[in-house]
């Protein structure tokens, strides 16, 4: 067991001890304020305190630990032998920042309760992030950082046994709309084929009455075929249904038509299917409860997953929310239109709401590149280099690699260069 030796213990130093040690390097670790229990200690042991007491393992610690709410924090990015970092110490230090500061400030999302414009949807803008700013988005900063720290410690220490992690990855799968054409009714469809024909469109319009006549299968079904691919590459995913009413941001068919319960339940029998919480629902938690129903009567199991809408994220009132409606995961933090790590990791942790001083029981699972972010680079073979690139930076620290795709760019029927660019980043992965 490690020992930390801290001056004062308070819920945010606890939370980001745990997180480091217990759940990142997968180690027992006893936090204390006694000296002379310290003193005593056979075992590794290190002080987070502004000066050590002997010549013990040293982190010099930043106020941000020990203080309580939000206060304008200064921040100065430096380089560490080539990777990022704020919060400098001393050369009296094991390290050259203060790690533990550090990590909690992006995994709290600290910024994002700091006064910023939002976008027309309401989200925090990635350019509004210290880590866009200092241009470290596209790094696992945390887990670089905690893999640094692992080896100053067996350095220091080397009776310690840092049982290993393993890399995962996971495709995120958001199903919005089932169908391009089916099932929309007959105003639905007489709209999409008039704005189809004043847009010259005529092959979309053709496409359309071929589907509606049963000649062709519907575009944006191809879910037998997508989950037999999963399963010969042995992918782990998570489809996230929209099960929201129709309006101007939700616009899946009708969640009592037959056909799309039948979708939602045959989906169910092979991957893992939780709810995308609809535009209407972020703040709203009747209705956010009500479409988790809909998805639980369904699948007749627990729904214990979401995915906001557009990534609609309010820090900590979201999270709050989807605790108070029944959930304990989420898969929402990541930006739409940038690739990186949103807060700083590819670890999951759990949520420390600054409002209230407290963990709250939500798994964050970040995802660190969703398609959106890939139309900038314009060709395919760009965006598949870039997605090897960060997938690499992730195995690197054994990390878990999130991606979110869609079948509304996915069309396994027909050849298209963004089912290319799935079925090789799939393929790529599981040849390392």
């Amino acid at each position: 067991m490690l020992l930390v030796y801290t001056y004062k213990v308070t819920p945010r130093l606890t939370y980001i001890m745990r997180h480091i040690f217990t759940k990142m390097l997968l180690i027992d670790i006893s936090i204390t304020t006694k000296v002379e229990d310290f003193i005593a200690h056979k075992g590794p042991k290190i002080t987070y305190t502004k000066q050590p007491l002997q010549s013990e393992f040293f982190v010099k610690s930043h106020e941000l630990l020990f203080e309580q709410g939000i206060s304008d924090v200064e921040i100065n990015v430096q380089d560490w032998n080539g990777v990022p970092c704020f919060f400098p110490t001393t050369e009296k230090c094991a390290l050259p920042f203060d790690i533990f500061a550090a990590s909690f400030y992006l995994l709290s999302r600290y910024e994002e309760y700091l006064p910023h414009v939002k976008d027309e949807h309401g989200r925090f803008p990635a350019s509004e992030s210290l880590a866009y700013q200092n241009r470290f988005l596209e790094f696992p900063v945390v887990d670089i950082w905690v893999l640094k720290l692992k080896k100053a410690l067996q350095e220091r220490f080397p009776e310690i046994e840092f049982p290993k992690r393993t890399y995962q990855q996971t495709s995120i799968m958001d199903i919005a709309s089932a169908f391009a054409y089916k099932k929309k009714g007959f105003i639905r469809t007489l709209g999409g084929t008039l704005i189809d024909l004043t847009s010259l469109k005529l092959g979309r319009v053709l496409d359309r009455y071929l589907v509606l006549l049963g000649f062709r299968k519907d575009p944006l079904d191809f879910f037998d075929r997508l989950t037999a691919f999963h399963k010969r590459h042995k992918v782990s995913a998570i489809f996230f249904f929209l099960m929201a009413n129709y309006s101007t941001y939700d616009k899946n068919i009708s969640v009592i038509n037959p056909t799309f319960r039948s979708l939602v339940k045959s989906v169910a029998d092979y991957s893992i299917v939780s709810l995308m919480a609809s535009y209407n629902s972020f703040n709203d938690i009747a209705e956010l409860k009500k479409e988790r129903r809909r998805l639980i009567d369904f699948i007749n199991r627990p729904v214990k997953r979401a995915r906001q809408r557009f990534n609609r994220l309010n820090i900590p009132d979201t999270y709050r929310l989807l605790v108070d409606a029944g959930f304990n995961e989420d898969y929402t933090m990541g930006y739409t239109k940038e690739v990186g790590f949103r807060a700083g990791t590819c670890t999951p942790f759990y949520f420390y709401d600054i409002s209230f001083e407290e963990q709250i029981p939500i798994k964050i699972n970040s995802f660190c590149i969703q398609y959106t972010a890939l139309y900038k680079y314009r060709s395919v073979r760009k965006a598949q280099e870039k997605i090897a690139e960060i997938s690499q930076r992730v195995r690197a620290v054994n990390g878990e690699f999130n991606i979110v795709f869609s079948n509304e760019i996915l069309n396994m029927h027909e050849r298209s260069s963004w089912q290319d660019l799935y079925i090789n980043y799939i393929k790529s992965n599981n040849e390392k």
